[in-house]
């Protein structure tokens, strides 16, 4: 793969997303959980105590960065909200309690989708642009519906380590990005090894995870972290870090993302942007997916068997 040139003629693209889930994550992976306040209370310290510690670290090296709020915290935690906006941090919506999109009808999440959004609109008075799933799936036409309600990225999917486009239904066998007055949406991938939740996140009782293998070493997460940002850099990809401040914020982990991020600053030739800027810039300069994209092909193979 041939290094692009980012803008500033970046090596490569660093998107720093945060999960600002408080207990609604948890609770929909572990619906046991509701009503164990020792056992909530690992999540809700990231309200308490994670999210100004991200903040901080984040402000230190001049990093804005995307977060994902679902509706019922933008209304809990308005004063935060109000925070993380202030400090210039872009704000997008992941839901209104971080649902189960593959438990949902399409119209299910559509409701969702729209729940959350206003939530955020009647806390900030706006409109957001960018979306996570909590959960990553959602049905057909899903995209569509994202766009005509003018979200213009998503960072939900994998199976990329650049942006790639969500044609619209129609357009899917075309392979290219069709002409349309609202632009298409923009997927910025993940990778399970990018994030901190399959390093940090446990609870004793009931058990998170199942087998409860976690808590590794602090040294050897970020050498992880480290070895993958240089691979990344040096094929001139995308980096998306996806944290969560109850995970990554606490006392001592907190220093795993400030060390991460003082490698990143130290090379003059990385841009950092939030989600949208670099689905922006995506969407300016590139024409469409690569031929036999597995986006595309999923999408046809989907078409012909409705």
């Amino acid at each position: 793969m041939n290094a692009l040139h980012w803008p500033h003629n970046a090596r490569c693209a660093v998107v720093v997303t945060v999960d600002f889930n408080d207990e609604h994550g948890i609770l929909t992976q572990e619906p046991r959980i509701a009503g164990r306040e020792k056992s909530l209370s690992v999540w809700r310290y990231g309200a308490k105590r994670g999210v100004d510690r991200v903040l901080d670290a984040l402000d230190e090296f001049d990093v804005r960065s995307s977060w994902f709020l679902p509706g019922r915290v933008a209304q809990t935690h308005t004063d935060l909200l109000h925070r993380i906006d202030a400090q210039q941090h872009e704000i997008g919506t992941s839901g209104f309690r971080c649902e189960n999109f593959d438990t949902l009808t399409f119209d299910q999440q559509r409701q969702a989708f729209l729940a959350g959004q206003q939530a955020l609109v009647d806390t900030l008075g706006r409109r957001v642009q960018g979306f996570r799933s909590f959960t990553g799936n959602w049905a057909p036409g899903f995209a569509d519906f994202l766009r005509s309600e003018g979200v213009t990225w998503s960072s939900s999917w994998r199976g990329d380590d650049l942006p790639y486009f969500h044609l619209p239904d129609a357009d899917a066998n075309a392979g290219r990005v069709m002409a349309s007055d609202t632009p298409p949406l923009i997927e910025l991938p993940l990778h399970y090894e990018l994030e901190d939740e399959p390093y940090f996140v446990y609870n004793l009782s009931p058990a998170v995870p199942v087998g409860q293998p976690r808590i590794p070493s602090y040294r050897e997460v970020l050498a992880n972290w480290k070895q993958d940002f240089a691979a990344f850099r040096r094929f001139g990809l995308c980096f998306v870090l996806r944290l969560h401040p109850e995970l990554i914020g606490t006392a001592g982990r907190i220093d795993v993302l400030r060390e991460l991020l003082a490698e990143m600053r130290s090379h003059d030739d990385v841009w950092f942007a939030t989600g949208a800027e670099v689905a922006d810039w995506w969407r300016q300069n590139v024409d469409g997916n690569e031929p036999g994209h597995p986006v595309d092909v999923f999408a046809r193979h989907r078409e012909a068997a409705r």
